[in-house]
């Protein structure tokens, strides 16, 4: 299984707003928010990811095929923090859920942006939760920096880390 992550072009926004919508559907477990009077949750921040240069869209690829996304952003909301990388969103079709390719492309993240980073998950996501701490740990192989938060009447994880 060969896993890629390749910056999306501006040709593919309607694509990750697709994939946004697969994720907000499979988040309502977490989440209490509503489908739009348009049968869609929508993602308002997405065309930032082409007009702003702090934010990187991402799509996920294993052996060619769309497996999933990321959105990266400079700056985290939970802290307010500019200097930190942050993941805003993070996506992974359950066809490749346990199988290495969230791993793989987590680090493949946070290769390529060098720096402190914040990973934030809700607690209420206890899959998440494990999946976060273990793929830092892979590619820190140290246990990150943990805080917790409660932001708008959810509670949140901080995992707090450098990538070198």
């Amino acid at each position: 299984m060969q896993v890629e992550v390749v910056k999306a072009t501006i040709e593919q926004k309607p694509l990750l707003a697709n994939l946004l919508e697969l994720y907000a559907y499979d988040f309502t477990e977490f989440c209490d928010f509503d489908i739009g009077d348009n049968g869609f949750y929508g993602y308002e921040s997405l065309p930032l990811y082409w007009t702003e240069v702090t934010r990187f869209p991402y799509v996920i690829y294993v052996d060619t095929k769309i497996a999933g996304f990321v959105l990266v952003q400079k700056g985290s909301p939970i802290s307010d923090d500019t200097t930190v990388w942050d993941i805003a969103e993070f996506f992974v079709m359950k066809k490749y859920k346990r199988h290495g390719v969230g791993t793989a492309a987590a680090l493949k993240i946070w290769e390529q942006f060098k720096g402190p980073w914040q990973v934030r998950v809700l607690v209420s996501n206890p899959i998440a939760c494990s999946f976060w701490l273990r793929a830092i740990k892979n590619f820190t192989l140290v246990v990150p920096s943990k805080t917790e938060a409660t932001i708008k009447e959810e509670d949140w994880i901080i995992y707090t880390f450098e990538s070198k």
